[in-house]
């Protein structure tokens, strides 16, 4: 039973609520609130200098119970309810006597009949009293009948199952609960809510590993400890979780660990109440570092500047898998103890023997008895093959419980012994729900004891916006999407890396790869490196071959090459890729690259993954593989490419229906484009283009106005339907960058990839990439028309477009980015490359571009990347005569960047 037991927190006592006041007519002024406002603001403020001192999140969550209690109860006499025959019951987490700082209230008034009109008038007074006063009352008001019909609606059941009984009529005590079990059998119940449940993680995208999570209602949130109450309690009659105990339902440290994580999200419940003002739920990067400080994280002198709340996060993470895990385990349990046994015999689920130490018990597997992990060390290992080897995803509770007390067992001498050794590496080469199988042995200690490195990664976080999940699920959710390459649907989404993958024999090693290719993170140092180092020895002490050990240990080192080159360096020079094939060696170590490098990208933030990059990835393989396989055809140098590029093109032009192209006007506009174009656009956008050109009326200057502009666009041909290629045709002038990024800033076009071209008669060639944010720019043409005209108008004009201002948005205000510059010198494009890297902001593009407009820096050619809240773009760039930059040059360009940058980061 609730008891208020807060002897050790001293509450301002409540002000005495005079007669003078009783009048319901009276506004709601100052005077009418009886000074109740001022009264909760001390008591909030008792409760927070409190924990202060150190008494307990539990006693103060219980006290301010106690205190609402007291109002409430006053109130209902205050207004001469308790003469009516109504009951004033608190429900949901106020009947278990459980309110944070700003906790909504709810309440339930229960009359045995229909309520008099008159009664219902002194009922709206004390509700209006309650918002008046600041509180947020969640009230119902019902007669018994009405309670009856209601709690049809399971979650209104789950708010009676916690009633309790304030005040008023004593008769009505047990009639919320009674009706509950009237209305709802143990198994109906027990099925709502784990659909309820269900639905719940998936609206939090089934993880509880979320950047911003809600300490309620996200999976490990507190809701996932409500579910054990709410359907435990009304079979096993008792009013607290601790009386599961007793009814040896639950472990004495089952309870413990359930309430140190229950007590560790009060806290944070507390913190987030207080420093918000209002009932806040949601973990936002707004309140992280904030809540880290108050909760005792602190930066040390030699940490990086994210580590507290960093470990603040992991700290939480920890917590909410330790719920999680919990909830899932004992609403099993009670599935298998209370409600299986009563089941019709057809319905229970059928037993048959898999060997000595397990069964198959329906969908799961279980121990052949309660000594199996004890007498048969090796049968914690056995039993995930088994898994696998008979397509079972599930485990009887029995049996995670004997798992996870085996579990602390494993040792050195445990993970030296050549039989567990050679279980562990069967279990990676056992395919089928492998996901499953190892994300059960994380949850119960098993990969953490057995891969000592593992567990330190658990529950790791990067305070950032590019890595969504810690680093021990991403690194399982990797394993998974490598796996569902053999999907049908995956099949159709990633053609040619499932083929690849498919191909590959020894899965395991790119399994291994997965497991070992972020495990060194939070240790300093590269923890690519230091995972190399480790892979190799654990590959060599689980008795693989020397070779096998070596390509585990390369995929490590190497795991992020592939991207950072595809995204930052520019794939169409051929010495970019001859360099990165020297790299991989054969394409043995290509195609294991590539299949784990999209894996790895799409397990970090499956919202960044895009065709785009796709696109960049597919790119740099298959001109990889052509140079490591030796193919003749294949260009060695900057102008091979571009004369396979023009024959290429040539040989397109032929096979296809091109009457308004003449071969030989085609010929002499290759000629005056220069050899610039054909290096870095490929033959189908050159018949594109080409077409295009041909078919307008020619250019003469700028300002006639007979003589526009070229801009067209379209689908891209290897992107998905919201990619947009665009392309300018028009006398070169020194404002072209700027003016065309202004305007795509305008119309909320995002750049994925510039080239800016100049021909040798002074035209500018320039193509984009483009992601629409409203996703109409390909199906509404107004938008088309608009975006065409709005460039040519630009172009037109000489001065550039005013910068639109917009707010950056609410996530990335909280992310200190730097801006760092750097300069790399192209000696076969006599180009300067410039790599920027700063906060991703609205119109940054924009404000780049006017900077290369003051400093006369022509752009030939861009890379964007958006990484999270970080932007990592590349610009090829010269002066406007195409010579290289001087270092003074460099130097007063990156001042002026950085300068313009800041500024507007110091004004968002």
């Amino acid at each position: 039973m609730f008891t208020c037991d807060v002897a050790s927190v001293y509450l301002t006592p409540l002000p005495e609520l005079p007669a003078a006041y009783r009048n319901l007519a009276t506004p709601a002024t100052e005077k009418s609130l009886l000074g109740i406002p001022e009264w909760l603001t001390q008591i909030n403020a008792d409760i927070s200098r409190a924990l202060e001192r150190g008494v307990t999140i539990r006693q103060l969550v219980t006290a301010r119970s106690c205190a609402i209690d007291e109002l409430l109860t006053a109130l209902f006499t205050w207004f001469e309810l308790d003469k009516t025959g109504l009951a004033l019951f608190a429900t949901g987490g106020y009947g278990r006597g459980e309110l944070s700082l700003h906790s909504d209230i709810d309440i339930l008034l229960l009359a045995p009949d229909n309520i008099a009109v008159s009664i219902r008038a002194k009922i709206d007074g004390i509700v209006a009293l309650l918002w008046d006063i600041g509180l947020e009352p969640a009230q119902a008001v019902r007669s018994v009948a009405e309670c009856l019909e209601a709690a049809e609606d399971h979650t209104v059941a789950s708010t009676l199952l916690e009633s309790r009984l304030l005040i008023g009529n004593e008769t009505l005590q047990n009639v919320p609960i009674d009706i509950v079990n009237q209305l709802w059998s143990q198994r109906a119940f027990f099925d709502v809510k784990l659909a309820e449940a269900k639905s719940r993680y998936l609206r939090h995208n089934a993880t509880e590993y979320n950047l911003e999570p809600d300490i309620k209602s996200a999976p490990g949130g507190l809701r996932d400890i409500h579910i054990i109450g709410w359907v435990t309690k009304r079979y096993f009659r008792v009013d607290k979780l601790y009386d599961l105990v007793q009814q040896e339902f639950l472990t004495e440290k089952e309870f413990d660990e359930l309430s140190f994580a229950e007590n560790y999200l009060w806290q944070i419940r507390h913190y987030l109440h207080e420093l918000t003002g209002r009932n806040e739920n949601k973990l936002l990067f707004d309140y992280q570092r904030d809540i880290a400080q108050r909760m005792g994280y602190h930066c040390q002198p030699d940490d990086a500047p994210n580590a507290a709340v960093e470990r603040f996060m992991r700290d939480y993470y920890r917590c909410a898998m330790q719920i999680s895990t919990l909830s899932e385990m004992l609403t099993n349990h009670y599935y298998e103890t209370i409600i299986e046994p009563s089941l019709p015999e057809n319905e229970r689920p059928i037993k048959r023997p898999l060997n000595a130490h397990f069964n198959q018990i329906g969908d799961h597997i279980a121990m052949a008895h309660h000594r199996v992990f004890a007498q048969h060390p090796e049968a914690i290992l056995e039993m995930f093959l088994l898994m696998g080897q008979y397509g079972i995803k599930n485990v009887r509770t029995r049996t995670l419980r004997a798992l996870k007390i085996a579990a602390r067992g494993i040792d050195q001498n445990y993970r030296d012994n050549p039989e567990h050794q050679a279980l562990f590496l069967a279990n990676l080469k056992e395919q089928n729900y492998l996901f499953q199988r190892l994300r059960t042995m994380n949850r119960y200690g098993v990969l953490g004891n057995y891969i000592p490195a593992f567990a330190q990664v658990t529950g790791l976080m990067q305070y950032d916006l590019f890595h969504r999940y810690t680093v021990d699920a991403h690194t399982l959710f990797l394993i998974r999407i490598l796996h569902r390459f053999t999907d049908p649907e995956l099949q159709q989404e990633f053609p040619l890396v499932s083929a690849i993958f498919q191909r590959i024999e020894r899965k395991e090693i790119l399994v291994l790869a997965a497991m070992f290719h972020d495990i060194a993170k939070g240790r300093g140092g590269n923890h690519s490196q230091l995972g190399e180092t480790e892979a190799i020895e654990f590959c060599l002490n689980h008795g693989m071959s020397d070779a096998d050990a070596q390509l585990v240990g390369w995929l490590t080192r190497h795991h992020l090459l592939m991207s950072t080159t595809a995204q930052k360096k520019d794939i169409s020079d051929p010495e970019v890729v001859t360099v990165f094939a020297n790299l991989m060696g054969n394409v043995t170590h290509l195609n294991h690259l590539y299949v784990l490098t999209v894996a790895d990208m799409n397990a970090t933030n499956p919202q960044l993954w895009n065709s785009w990059r796709a696109t960049l990835m597919k790119q740099l393989y298959s001109q990889t593989r052509r140079i490591l396989r030796a193919d003749i055809d294949a260009p060695t140098n900057r102008q091979d490419m571009i004369s396979a590029t023009r024959q290429q093109a040539m040989a397109m032009l032929d096979t296809v229906d091109n009457q308004h192209m003449n071969r030989d006007e085609v010929l002499r506009l290759w000629d005056d484009l220069g050899d610039e174009y054909f290096l870095r656009e490929i033959a189908t956008d050159i018949l594109w283009h080409t077409s295009a050109i041909l078919n307008h009326p020619p250019i003469g200057r700028a300002s006639d106005a007979d003589s526009a502009p070229l801009v067209v666009l379209r689908e891209h041909r290897e992107l998905a339907l919201d990619a947009v290629q665009v392309f300018v045709y028009t006398q070169d002038q020194a404002n072209l960058f700027a003016v065309t990024m202004a305007v795509f800033d305008q119309m909320n076009l995002d750049v994925l990839d510039a080239r800016i071209i100049t021909a040798t008669r002074n035209f500018a060639l320039d193509s984009y990439v483009l992601l629409d944010r409203s996703g109409t720019l390909l199906v509404d043409e107004d938008s088309q028309q608009e975006l065409i005209q709005r460039l040519i108008d630009a172009f037109k004009n000489p001065t550039v477009p005013k910068l639109t201002t917009k707010r950056i948005p609410r996530h990335l205000r909280n992310f200190d980015v730097p801006t760092v510059i750097s300069f790399e010198f192209n000696e076969a494009s006599n180009q300067h490359m410039m790599s920027l890297q700063t906060l991703d902001q609205p119109g940054l593009l924009a404000r780049v571009g006017q900077v290369f407009l003051q400093q006369k820096i022509e752009v030939h050619a861009a890379r964007i990347t958006t990484l999270g809240e970080r932007a990592e773009d590349m610009f090829y760039i010269s002066d406007q005569q195409d010579k290289p930059l001087s270092d003074d040059k460099l130097n007063i360009l990156q001042a002026a960047l950085i300068e313009s940058l800041k500024i507007r980061q110091d004004n968002l």
